[in-house]
């Protein structure tokens, strides 16, 4: 008798646990979402051109995906229009979880500025999840002959038609942090667009143009040797990589905080089961290394976010420079 109870005991005590283990898979996202999904490759479209440092990150996370989903993620450029053919393709696409869009600021800041895009950034698209935000660099050009960024306002009254700053084209982050700066000092100053980061840091080096309102990742390579003159950073705190860099609060210029973010979006309608667990699937990745160790290179501070926290984010963004672009001034050439 004794052993029959000590083995019914054993067998009611590995019932519960497999039982426990049960409802743990059961619960995950990932158990919640189709069984069948993924069942094929899954695509992550990348709005700008190969190389630099977004198509970087966001190949590091398609890797990871790869890994955990046990699909392939197949990487697909499509740049061009700000970031909007990317967008719109990922808008248009199939919400099964198979098409997934890398999306940046400028996702917000090129809708802020273009009323004719082929799709409604607010709703034709479900947030997956927010990966990390890194603050702008205010840098000048070493001919500027500035130091502080207290030394912008005479510089501007000094130079017939106030100072320039470039930016990686019409929409950018740089472009709009650069028009929100002019709307905040009341500084003369001309917007300069190139067709990307690189030709126009070609001439910020050449002292073309005074400021650029640059990226981490941009910039920092050309800051030793005093090739360029950094100001301040636009993050609400001061960047751990510069930690003797003032923020614009501390400068002079209190109320304005700017950061570029990277994160992934679905296609609107897309089954919140599989949100959820594409959800988690992207934020493991973005902790795990390399992904993590080059953020923080970047300057970037690690987010993980809700679908519904990324959601109320990107509202706050979109919300934020349309207002920007919609005051007296903003220049668009």
């Amino acid at each position: 008798m004794a052993t029959y109870l000590c083995g019914l005991l054993a067998w009611r005590s590995t019932w519960r646990t497999s039982l426990m283990a049960l409802t743990v898979v059961a619960c995950s996202p990932l158990a919640a979402a189709d069984a069948s999904w993924p069942a094929r490759p899954i695509t992550l479209i990348i709005p700008f051109a190969a190389g630099g440092g977004t198509d970087s990150i966001a190949r590091q996370i398609g890797k990871h995906l790869s890994d955990r989903l046990g699909q392939p993620v197949i990487v697909d450029n499509r740049g061009g229009a700000g970031g909007a053919i990317g967008a719109a393709a990922v808008a248009k696409a199939a919400p099964d979880g198979y098409t997934l869009l890398f999306a940046t600021s400028t996702f917000a800041t090129n809708a802020a500025i273009e009323p004719k895009l082929p799709f409604d950034p607010a709703t034709d698209f479900a947030p997956v999840a927010m990966i990390g935000r890194g603050p702008l660099l205010v840098v000048a050009s070493q001919g500027l002959g500035v130091k502080r960024l207290a030394d912008l306002g005479p510089a501007a009254k000094a130079k017939p038609g106030g100072l320039d700053f470039c930016s990686a084209g019409n929409g950018s982050i740089n472009h709009l942090a650069g028009e929100m700066f002019r709307q905040k000092t009341g500084m003369e100053m001309t917007h300069v667009p190139f067709k990307g980061s690189a030709p126009a840091l070609v001439d910020l080096l050449a002292g073309r143009v005074d400021l650029f309102f640059a990226t981490v990742p941009t910039i920092q390579s050309h800051l030793v040797g005093g090739k360029l003159t950094p100001l301040a950073v636009t993050s609400a705190s001061r960047s751990p990589l510069f930690p003797d860099l003032p923020t614009l609060a501390e400068a002079g210029v209190p109320g304005m905080e700017v950061s570029t973010w990277w994160g992934v979006l679905a296609p609107a309608k897309t089954p919140a089961a599989l949100v959820e667990a594409l959800n988690e699937a992207v934020n493991q990745a973005a902790a795990t290394e390399p992904v993590k160790e080059r953020l923080l290179q970047e300057g970037a501070d690690l987010v993980s976010l809700t679908p519904a926290g990324f959601g109320d984010e990107l509202r706050k963004e979109l919300a934020l420079w349309r207002e920007v672009a919609s005051r007296p001034g903003m220049q668009l050439r």
